[in-house]
């Protein structure tokens, strides 16, 4: 018999706020993170805003060593670990710390790192100079290793990489790994730090940005007949997932159960979504059979709606062939219209909200939708610009990668 399993500690790093409270009580209030870029110069390229971080200072929990030794994912990642951690009210140092693990997510690691030393390296006309920290800074896997070095913890180690999908990957393992008994509790998410001149560029060139730098706060409009393209994000979620019983015992306060998680592969395109959504429909179909209930026993979905033209569309067609053209009391979501596309770290802040509506029975809005496109649905629930109240027992979260990986998770009240 597969165990149960829920979460009982979150922790939040995002463009909306540095900690769970301030980013929750700005997603409701509809605030976008989108400005200028202040990281670097942006001024040569094509898309100039993204949604950064506000006043994060690592030296706040970090000493100067470890400072020197992580890339600002993983220190993103160290950050609201340590949240989530607290939030748990769980001393893990009474713990047999082979029962305690870390499954992480990063779509791109450390992609600052990487390209600080390389930029170094060409302008020391080809003199072979780098840190000693440069392999280890950069390394994907470095965020769960830190983590666990930072706390102890001996159980399962890795981290997920599947691009954007990322986080709802390391989830759904964290998911299977508890359920199996081969662990008790584990730490998961996702941390990015993608706000570079290479990947700002990068994405640049392929137009999947939007463009809107006169008004970058308005620029991430998923659903809306004007949408041009996603808005970089920066950040990180942590969730701790627990057994069910091992959380009862010890009186610990329970956010929901995860009943649910499934993956698959478009096998399409290397960047574009399947145009019908057929993977990602049969993603959702697994992940609702595993929770035993069917589309119409979902009262929230968090999609991944990036503000892009064509995935758009493909989400949407993907969600109809699941709920047929009734009216349905499922309402839909698009968070990334406030904080931008967190890349490998989106899934690890939409599934806290998912949990913080099951909480508060409170949607965030979606912001800037302000004409919705004509082939969507008249059936379906787009919650709008303002915040709304909803009975929500079930929620679901999709996320979406390049490659074509499709992942879902699901969450419940419990009674």
């Amino acid at each position: 018999m597969l165990n149960r399993v829920v979460v009982t500690g979150l922790g939040a790093l995002t463009p909306l706020g540095n900690d769970i409270k301030t980013f929750w009580g700005n997603a409701v209030a509809g605030v976008s993170g989108a400005a200028r870029i202040t990281h670097f110069d942006p001024s040569l390229f094509r898309t100039q805003f993204a949604c950064e971080l506000k006043g994060f200072n690592a030296a706040a929990f970090l000493d100067r060593a470890d400072i020197k030794r992580t890339d600002l994912f993983t220190q993103y990642a160290l950050a609201v670990s340590d949240e989530a951690i607290k939030d748990s009210g769980f001393d893990f140092e009474k713990m047999d710390p082979f029962d305690v693990g870390v499954i992480w997510g990063s779509g791109q690691g450390g992609m600052i790192t990487f390209e600080e030393q390389v930029t170094e390296y060409a302008r020391g006309n080809g003199q072979p100079r780098f840190s000693p920290f440069f392999v280890p800074k950069f390394l994907t896997n470095m965020a769960s290793g830190m983590i666990s070095i930072r706390n102890g913890y001996m159980g399962i180690n890795y981290t997920a990489v599947s691009a954007c999908a990322t986080s709802n990957t390391a989830i759904m393992d964290a998911f299977n790994y508890i359920r199996l008994g081969k662990a008790k509790i584990v730490i998961t998410g996702g941390s990015e730090a993608p706000i570079t001149p290479v990947s700002i560029g990068g994405f640049s060139s392929m137009k999947a940005m939007s463009a809107r730098n006169d008004e970058p706060q308005r620029a991430s409009r998923p659903f809306d007949v004007e949408r041009d393209g996603f808005v970089m994000g920066e950040g990180a979620g942590a969730l701790v997932l627990e057994e069910y019983e091992h959380a009862v015992k010890r009186g610990a306060k329970i956010y929901a159960e995860v009943t649910g998680a499934a993956m698959t592969a478009d096998a399409y395109h290397m960047t574009s979504t399947h145009p019908e959504g057929l993977g990602a429909a049969r993603a959702m179909q697994i992940a609702l059979k595993e929770a035993g209930i069917t589309m119409a026993d979902v009262d929230y979905l968090n999609m991944h709606a990036t503000s892009t033209p064509v995935g758009d569309l493909s989400e949407i067609k993907a969600v109809v062939s699941l709920t047929g053209t009734e009216k349905t009391k499922m309402q839909i979501g698009a968070t990334k219209s406030m904080t931008g596309h967190l890349l490998g770290a989106a899934g690890a802040i939409e599934a806290i909200i998912c949990l913080l509506a099951i909480q508060h029975q409170v949607l965030p809005p979606t912001i800037n939708t302000e004409t919705l496109d004509p082939a969507i649905p008249a059936n379906l629930n787009i919650v709008g610009k303002h915040a709304i109240d909803h009975k929500v027992n079930v929620a679901m979260s999709n996320t979406f990668g390049f490659g074509g990986h499709n992942g879902i998770v699901m969450f419940k009240k419990m009674n």
